[in-house]
């Protein structure tokens, strides 16, 4: 892949990448009826477990009420209740016949949920399913005029189709039980400790990769010029072809281009659409996967000659062995992983495929001073913020968070994300960060390790420890975000940009290296072929 594939591969991360989130959002915001007493519970998801007779059936999604009493968290301590049809089917008067501690399905409309839930309590029913008209989990809230609200059973709103389902089946004279409860998710999943390890994990691989290399070019240039050889220039545009130097003109069209296939992949977005993305994320694994491979094997003894051996093939040019010989590897793994990516494993093999092409990207996309990073980052935290919270105003739902989850596709989630099973979270699903999230700030972080080497600074008086700490506090707060806001998506650049980017600004300025970040990107080095004579004594 050259230069020009892996800029539009970069865009193509950041229009899906800068997302941060974990499964279970509920629909419709509660902005109109605000909290009082008796309508004050907060929102919560329903397991509704069903028996038709005395076999198990379809396990469903529900959302609990803001008035009524609260479900109890733990299954062992949920009533298994029969479920009957109310009469009328709205349940706006109380049903005709007289309940027994049953559960009753009413159907949305015609009158408030609140009046729902008095009929349905007034004919002793045990708590009542008003079943939507669509297959979203509408927040069920108070009227704005209601007063001296007092329900005693609880209210749980269920999808279309569950409502349905009920239907054929007590109409079938067959016998359906239910039970409520609502478990609570842990304040802190193993899933994102891991995520969190993970991408701190890739950036700090990724930047020790990029510096050494820049080290070794650094050096291998002032043999050059200090034997005089007239190799330099052919050595220098060597290492540069290999290169991809973001300048400021392409930082800011790097955004507009993302913006665009960003809303591309939102119009478009369909299952034979999200196949050709599988096939795009398949083809930058392959070459992420075996340049990783190629690298790390070169490391030892044993493959250095198949390393630094090479044949022509057409359309590729020069190849060595070792690439030769991992590449069917390669491409074999990330076919197995496209064709069983639905399997519930297959996380590990995407995370595999995302790891090493991130880590391939900050290889080669480098930012060559602070200004660059600080206009590509300043954009991409406009970006993020726009597409995730602005964009509902335009097209009434977070555009970003839409493509994230892969909506209307029939897929869980684009590839361009990594992604771990939330193992201890009774609701199932997954954290996930995008790509951009990690991409983004790592070209920052990379850039001060490269400094930190070539102006040969400690670790202490370098730059990459803070920002690499910086990256790592601003993710944990983005993932402290993410839990206050009951899982909601979140712009994660919108906590890591202002920690990483304000610490290099901050720390640049104290220590008086500002001016050199900003503009240079490395320290100036005496030419070595030039040899400095000490001042002769008058």
């Amino acid at each position: 892949m050259d230069r020009h594939g892996y800029l539009c591969l970069a865009a193509l991360i950041l229009a899906l990448g800068p997302c941060l989130g974990s499964a279970g959002d509920i629909v419709h915001q509660d902005d109109v009826a605000p909290k009082r007493p008796g309508c004050d519970n907060n929102f919560v998801l329903v397991k509704v477990p069903t028996w038709v007779g005395d076999v198990e059936d379809i396990e469903y999604v529900g959302v609990g009420a803001r008035f009524g009493p609260t479900l109890e968290s733990k299954e062992k301590h949920a009533n298994r209740s029969r479920v009957v049809l109310a009469d009328p089917p709205d349940c706006c008067q109380p049903p005709k016949n007289k309940l027994n501690g049953e559960v009753v399905v009413a159907y949305r409309g015609n009158c408030s949920f609140t009046t729902k839930a008095n009929a349905a309590e007034q004919a002793d029913a045990s708590a009542i399913l008003i079943i939507n008209n669509g297959t979203e989990l509408f927040k069920m809230v108070c009227e704005p005029n209601e007063t001296d609200i007092s329900i005693g059973i609880p209210a749980v709103m269920l999808p279309q189709d569950a409502g349905e389902n009920l239907e054929k089946f007590i109409k079938n004279n067959s016998i359906v039980y239910v039970q409520l409860y609502s478990p609570k998710r842990p304040l802190v999943d193993v899933a994102e400790v891991f995520l969190w390890l993970m991408a701190v994990g890739t950036i700090l691989v990724a930047s020790y990769w990029s510096a050494w290399s820049a080290r070794e070019a650094a050096i291998e240039l002032d043999k050059l010029l200090k034997d005089g050889s007239d190799e330099i220039v052919h050595k220098d545009g060597a290492y540069s072809s290999n290169i991809v130097n973001i300048n400021t003109t392409s930082a800011i069209l790097f955004v507009v281009v993302a913006s665009c296939f960003l809303v591309m992949l939102y119009k478009l977005m369909s299952l034979r659409f999200i196949e050709v993305l599988v096939v795009l994320f398949c083809i930058g694994g392959v070459e992420g996967l075996q340049t990783c491979l190629v690298a790390l094997l070169s490391c030892f003894r044993w493959f250095q000659h198949a390393g630094e051996s090479f044949v022509k093939a057409p359309f590729f040019g020069a190849v060595s062995h070792l690439t030769l010989a991992v590449s069917p590897f390669c491409i074999a793994f990330a076919v197995v992983w496209a064709v069983y990516r639905r399997v519930s494993f297959a996380w590990i093999g995407q995370d595999i495929l995302g790891i090493t092409l991130i880590i391939t990207v900050l290889q080669i996309v480098q930012v060559p001073n602070l200004k660059v990073g600080t206009v590509l980052l300043s954009c991409a935290f406009l970006y993020d913020i726009f597409w995730v919270f602005v964009s509902k105003w335009w097209f009434k739902e977070s555009v970003m968070i839409v493509v994230a989850r892969g909506d209307k596709s029939g897929e869980d989630g684009i590839p361009m994300l990594l992604k771990i099973p939330r193992m201890f979270d009774p609701w199932g699903g997954y954290s996930i960060i995008g790509f951009g999230d990690i991409i983004l700030p790592g070209l920052l972080v990379a850039f001060s390790l490269r400094y930190d080497w070539l102006a040969k600074k400690t670790l202490r008086e370098g730059y990459f420890v803070w920002a690499m700490t910086a990256y790592g506090l601003g993710l944990l707060i983005t993932y402290v975000a993410l839990n206050m806001m009951d899982g909601h998506g979140q712009p994660a650049l919108l906590y890591i940009v202002p920690f990483t980017l304000g610490t290099l600004l901050t720390l640049g300025k104290k220590r008086g290296d500002l001016k050199t970040l900003w503009t240079r990107g490395e320290p100036e080095r005496p030419c070595p072929h030039i040899q400095f004579q000490p001042a002769e004594s008058e």
